[in-house]
C-alpha cells in the first residue's frame, strides 16, 4: 500500500495531509508511526509492552529468539485459544463483581489487544454487557478510581484549543477509520460525568472492533474536556478533568468543530461518531457537522434506527399496518426525538403519505406533559419538530394521554426511572391486544418499567424491549424472553458500511436502510413469537448485513466514492472485517517476524 499526499482545508487554510491511507485496506504495518515501527523492528521488552504487537505466551520460540524476547516470557508457547480460555476462567471464577470483570478486560486491552478481541468476539453475548451497558455506567462513575493505563486520547478545550490537529499526530496510526468522541455531558441516564465519561468511547470502540470488524489499530476513543457542572467532580481530588464549570454551548460546539476538522485534515476518510453529548448540544453539533465530514450521532440516529427496527417488527407481530400506527413517547431528549423522527419517516415511506401526516402518528411527552404548540411554554428546537400542531388537548397524566391517544406502542426514553405505572399499562391494554412496551433508558435502574411488571400488568401479552438487558421471566408457565433494543446491533454495521463505501456523509436514508436490514434478519416465525431483534451472539453476521445495505444505499445516493467490487459488496465487506485469526488482517503478522 502506498501513501498519498492530499490537500484539505481547515479554517480557511490549505494543508497537506500526511500519509493518507486507503481505509478499505486496514492492517498495513506502514500505517504505524515511525516511533512504533522502531519498536517492531528492534523488539526486546518494548515489543511486549506494546498492546498492538504483544502476543504474550503465543510468541513462538523462533520469534522470541529473533526479537530478543527470551527470558521475558514464561517458557511455554500457547495458542490464542488457550490464552482466551485462561481469561474466561479468570472472568468467571476470580472476579467477584461485574465491575471487576470490566477492570480485568480493561487491563487486558492495555497489554494484549489481539487477545482482548479474540475473547470478546468469541463471547460477545456474555461480555457485551460488561464492556458496555449496563456495567459501563458504573465504570464511568468510578473511572478515576479504576483507571489503569492510557487508552484513547484526551483533548483539553480550555488549555489546548488551537492545537488539536498537532495533537492527533501523537496517535500511533496514520490510518484511523473510526473515532468515538464524547464530552461526558450526558452519560447514559447518569448525567454530567465529565472526563470520567471516557468509559463510553472506550466501550463503543471495543464493540466497533469486536462486533463490526474495524481494525483495532485504526480505531480511536476520544473525549473532549469542556468542564463539568457536577459538584462531586469539581470537589473530587481524583477527578481527571478540569475542575471548572462547563463551557457555553457556543464554545463547546466550537471545540468539537475544531476537533472534527482536525480529524478530517489528518484522516479525511475517517468516521466520527458523536456519543453522549447533552441534548441541545448534540443536535447543534450534528446540525453543524453532518454535511462537512463523515459523522453521525448514535444517541440520535443510531437509537432511532435500532428502535425503528423493533417498532417495524412489533407492528408485524401485532398485525398493525404502519399507516395506522400511533406511538406515545415518554421523554423528548435527543434519543427520543431521533427515534420519533425515524419512525415518522418509516411511516411516511411505507404508507406513502406526507411527512406532516406521518408525524401525526407521534405523541411526545416530557416532564410538563404532552408536547403541543398550544401548551404555552417555549419549546427548544428539537422538540418543536415533533410537537402537536392540531387540536390535541394539553394533558400531563400518562394514563389520560394513553386513554386519549389509544397507541399501539409506548416508548420510554426519559432517563427518569420506573415511570410507567400499572394504571397506564392497563389502559394501554384496553386499546391493543399486544402492546409494544419499550423502556429504553439506560442503565437498568433508569428503565421506565421492568420486564416483570410489563408482563404481569399486560397478562403476558406485552411485546417488550428494553435498552439494558432484563432476565427471562416466567408468566403462568411460559418463559418470556425480553428483547433488547441495543444500539450495538446497528452502529458497528452502519460505521463499517459507511467507511468501506468511502461515503461522504451518513444520511437518514442510510440509517433507515440499516433498520430495515436489521429487521429482516429476524425470521417471520420468530416475529410471530414476539422476537424483535437478532441475538447478540450473531452480531458479526448482523453487522455484515447491515454494513452491506448501508454501503449499497451510500452508493445509490452517489455518496460513496468506492467502485462497486466485482465479488459483490457483502463478500467485499466480510473479507475486510478484522479478526485476530485472519492472516490478511492479523495483528501478529505485522510484528515483522
Amino acid at each position: 500500500m502506498t501513501a498519498t499526499l492530499e490537500k484539505a482545508t481547515v479554517n480557511g487554510e490549505e494543508r497537506s495531509v500526511h500519509g493518507v491511507k486507503d481505509v478499505t485496506k486496514p492492517g498495513d504495518p506502514g500505517t504505524r508511526t515511525a516511533e512504533v515501527r522502531s519498536i517492531m523492528e528492534h523488539g526486546h521488552a518494548p515489543l511486549i509492552w506494546n498492546p498492538d504487537m504483544n502476543k504474550g505466551t503465543a510468541f513462538t520460540a523462533e520469534e522470541r529468539k529473533e526479537k530478543g524476547l527470551e527470558g521475558l516470557l514464561p517458557p511455554i508457547v500457547e495458542t490464542i485459544e488457550l490464552q482466551a480460555e485462561r481469561v474466561m476462567l479468570q472472568l468467571r471464577n476470580d472476579c467477584g463483581t461485574d465491575l471487576a470483570r470490566y477492570v480485568l478486560l480493561y487491563q487486558l486491552g492495555t497489554h494484549n489487544r489481539a487477545l482482548l478481541y479474540y475473547v470478546l468476539i468469541n463471547n460477545l453475548e456474555e461480555l457485551a454487557p460488561i464492556v458496555y451497558t449496563p456495567i459501563v455506567g458504573e465504570a464511568c462513575q468510578k473511572f478515576d478510581r479504576i483507571y489503569r493505563s492510557a487508552m484513547g486520547m484526551f483533548f483539553d478545550a480550555f488549555a489546548q484549543r488551537g492545537h488539536f490537529r498537532k495533537m492527533l499526530d501523537n496517535w500511533p496510526s496514520h490510518n484511523v477509520q473510526i473515532i468515538v468522541v464524547s464530552d461526558g455531558s450526558r452519560i447514559l441516564g447518569l448525567g454530567d460525568l465529565g472526563v470520567n465519561g471516557m468509559g463510553i468511547p472506550l466501550g463503543k470502540i471495543q464493540l466497533y472492533v469486536a462486533g463490526g470488524g474495524f481494525h483495532p489499530e485504526h480505531s480511536l476513543p476520544a473525549i473532549i474536556d469542556s468542564g463539568t457542572n457536577t459538584k462531586d467532580n469539581i470537589e473530587d481530588k481524583f477527578y481527571f478533568g478540569n475542575k471548572k464549570p462547563r463551557l457555553s454551548q457556543e464554545e463547546s460546539v466550537a471545540a468539537v468543530e475544531e476537533f472534527c476538522m482536525a480529524v478530517h485534515d489528518k484522516w479525511p476518510n475517517c468516521l466520527v461518531q458523536f456519543e453522549d453529548f447533552e441534548t441541545s448540544l448534540a443536535f447543534a453539533i450534528l446540525e453543524k457537522m453532518r454535511n462537512r465530514l463523515l459523522c453521525f450521532n448514535d444517541d440520535i440516529q443510531g437509537t432511532g434506527a435500532v428502535v425503528t427496527t423493533g417498532f417495524l417488527n412489533g407492528m408485524k407481530a401485532q398485525g398493525t399496518p404502519l399507516g395506522e400506527a400511533k406511538v406515545v413517547f415518554y421523554g423528548a431528549g435527543s434519543s427520543a426525538v431521533g427515534v420519533a423522527s425515524m419512525i415518522a419517516r418509516l411511516i411516511e415511506l411505507d404508507a406513502k403519505i406526507s411527512a406532516e401526516d406521518a408525524r401525526k402518528a407521534i405523541f411526545m411527552v416530557d416532564s410538563k406533559g404532552l408536547i403541543t404548540t398550544s401548551r404555552g411554554d417555549k419549546l427548544p428546537s428539537h422538540k418543536q419538530q415533533m410537537a402537536r400542531r392540531d387540536d390535541t388537548p394539553n394533558m400531563k397524566d400518562l394514563r389520560e394521554i394513553i386513554e386519549y391517544v389509544k397507541p399501539h406502542a409506548l416508548i420510554g426514553l426519559s432517563g427518569a426511572g420506573p415511570m410507567f405505572k400499572q394504571d397506564a399499562i392497563e389502559e394501554l391494554c384496553h386499546h391493543v391486544e399486544k402492546p409494544l412496551v419499550f423502556p429504553l433508558s439506560n442503565p437498568t435502574d433508569k428503565a421506565e418499567i421492568t420486564a416483570e411488571h410489563a408482563y404481569e400488568w399486560t397478562h403476558g401479552q406485552a411485546i417488550f424491549a428494553s435498552g439494558s438487558p432484563f432476565k427471562p421471566y416466567e408468566y403462568e408457565g411460559n418463559m418470556l424472553v425480553p428483547g433488547q433494543a441495543n444500539n450495538v446491533l446497528i452502529f458497528p454495521g452502519v460505521g463499517f458500511g459507511a467507511v468501506m463505501s468511502k461515503a461522504k456523509k451518513v444520511t437518514d436514508e442510510m440509517m433507515l436502510a440499516a433498520a430495515r436490514a436489521l429487521a429482516d434478519f429476524v425470521s417471520p416465525e420468530d416475529i410471530k413469537r414476539g422476537k424483535l431483534y437478532p441475538d447478540i451472539k450473531d452480531l458479526r453476521a448482523v453487522s455484515a448485513v447491515v454494513a452491506t445495505k448501508v454501503a449499497e444505499e451510500a452508493l445509490s445516493q452517489g455518496l460513496g466514492s468506492m467502485e462497486a467490487p466485482s465479488e459483490g459488496l457483502h463478500k467485499f465487506i466480510t473479507d475486510r472485517m478484522w479478526d485476530p485469526r485472519k492472516p490478511s488482517l492479523n495483528l501478529s503478522r505485522t510484528v515483522g517476524l
